[in-house]
């Protein structure tokens, strides 16, 4: 049996950024991976192929849609399925390549195989060979898994998961996505720059629900005029397979029943705590009844010697928040007094435009109670946007009507992931919407957007509006 000070169980963004922080305060460490890939979801199946393909597909958009404008001409452009789906795996594999170094640059022990608990101080590992794992610490980052419809069996070739949908080595004629969160809207705008017909049943009355409602309103309009078919308010009801088409049917808001047939069906519901053969009970452990695992505000379970992070525990399913978390348990294992503001973890949908968010909604700060005031600008109105021909969208700024300090800060706009990094960092620092407003921008930017919604926050100054 091989003693550690700490094992991580599962090697996705918080697990393996939680073995290197620990590796990183002198700890003896070990991380446990049930694939032979490290990485987790995120980095295989997740977060960097769908971005990978978001890049291809946007390219592939411009040179079909956009070049003539700025005076290029080619011959009409082809898509190579499979050869976008290469480029991917390339990405893949080089990440997953560099997740590998990183552990032996920080002498990281890794171990392949399924880690389950024998009791509260060991892992057993099922690899090529067995292998046992003592541990004065154990973290639990075992991330998640696709959800799915009870009536709706996912087969894998025409029935799919996101992860699939990563995979196909065609162009859909009709792709079908039930559900019009991140992942939906993601996906399907792929394949919709890519020529697919697309439409997206929502069961809410809006996509990205769980973002700002001018967010998805804004987003919905550009999708929209971007070719995607939306049926929102709408229940799927059953989804059959007959060869290459499958057929979805679901209820209106009217009552009446829709029909639609394509030859892919992407189910994207959201995504499940996979906690499967982990043996819980061996450690005295439980999830709630939504498949959490129960931790409290220093990430440990009811077994205080072990932690649980990322996906499997309460909060939103964000790589960045896992890795915060993962940093956080170590440096709390270590006597430091680490610190997570979870209003502070931005939200990120990357479609073109991208959409960004961190802080509350609108909808949340009036369902508080909490005075406020609201700046918002459009991306049209910037010289940078009309250079580039990025016209779409707005930045949303949302503060204290009494006290100035910003309590939301939403983008929709090309580079709005990279941009709501500003409203971090200011929320982070308690900055006042006029702190913001006071702050030189780099003339031309998509930056300024947020000056001037900061602006318009604080007396409805906006220079350029």
């Amino acid at each position: 049996m091989d003693s550690y000070d700490i094992v991580v169980i599962g090697s996705g963004p918080g697990g393996y950024v939680c073995a290197i922080r620990a590796a990183q305060l002198g700890f003896k460490t070990a991380l446990v991976e049930k694939y032979n890939s490290l990485g987790g979801t995120c980095l295989n199946v997740g977060c960097i192929p769908s971005k990978a393909l978001l890049d291809s597909s946007e390219h592939y958009h411009n040179a079909l849609e956009n070049f003539k404008i700025h005076g290029i001409e080619i011959d009409t452009p082809k898509v190579n399925m499979p050869q976008m789906i290469e480029r991917k795996r390339k990405v893949v594999n080089q990440t997953v390549d560099g997740i590998r170094f990183l552990m032996k640059k920080n002498k990281v022990d890794v171990y392949h195989g399924l880690g389950s608990f024998v009791d509260p101080h060991t892992v057993k590992v099922a690899g090529e060979r067995e292998t046992t794992l003592n541990a004065k610490y154990i973290v639990i980052a075992t991330g998640s898994k696709p959800s799915s419809l009870p009536f709706v069996k996912i087969d894998k070739e025409r029935i799919i998961t996101s992860t699939e949908a990563l995979e196909l080595q065609e162009v859909p004629k009709h792709l079908v996505v039930i559900g019009g969160g991140v992942i939906g809207v993601e996906l399907g705008s792929v394949y919709k720059r890519l020529g697919a017909k697309v439409s997206v049943v929502e069961y809410m009355d809006r996509i990205i629900p769980s973002f700002d409602s001018a967010l998805s309103k804004e987003l919905y309009k550009v999708l929209k005029k971007q070719g995607m078919d939306f049926y929102l308010s709408t229940k799927v009801t059953s989804v059959e397979r007959n060869g290459e088409e499958v057929r979805v049917s679901a209820t209106a808001p009217d009552g009446k029943e829709v029909i639609l047939t394509g030859d892919y069906c992407l189910v994207s519901i959201g995504r499940r705590p996979y906690t499967e053969g982990l043996n819980l009970e061996a450690a005295g452990l439980t999830t709630d009844d939504r498949g959490r695992i129960p931790v409290n505000d220093h990430l440990q379970t009811s077994v205080p010697h072990i932690f649980a992070i990322g996906d499997v525990v309460r909060g939103p399913m964000l790589a960045h928040k896992a890795e915060e978390e993962g940093v956080f348990v170590a440096e709390w294992i270590a006597g430091q007094k680490p610190h997570i503001d979870y209003h502070l973890i931005p939200n990120v949908v990357y479609t073109w435009p991208e959409v960004a968010s961190v802080g509350r909604s609108e909808e949340e700060i009036k369902e508080a109670g909490i005075p406020y005031k609201t700046g918002t600008f459009p991306m049209r109105a910037l010289g940078r946007a009309r250079a580039s021909g990025d016209i779409d969208g707005l930045v949303k700024i949302i503060a204290h009507e009494e006290t100035d300090e910003i309590l939301g800060f939403h983008v929709v706009g090309a580079r709005a992931a990279d941009l709501v990094a500003e409203g971090v960092v200011a929320m982070e620092f308690r900055a006042s919407a006029e702190d913001l407003a006071r702050i030189s921008h780099a003339h031309p930017t998509f930056a300024e957007a947020i000056k001037e919604a900061a602006l318009d926050a604080t007396g409805k100054r906006a220079l350029h509006m």
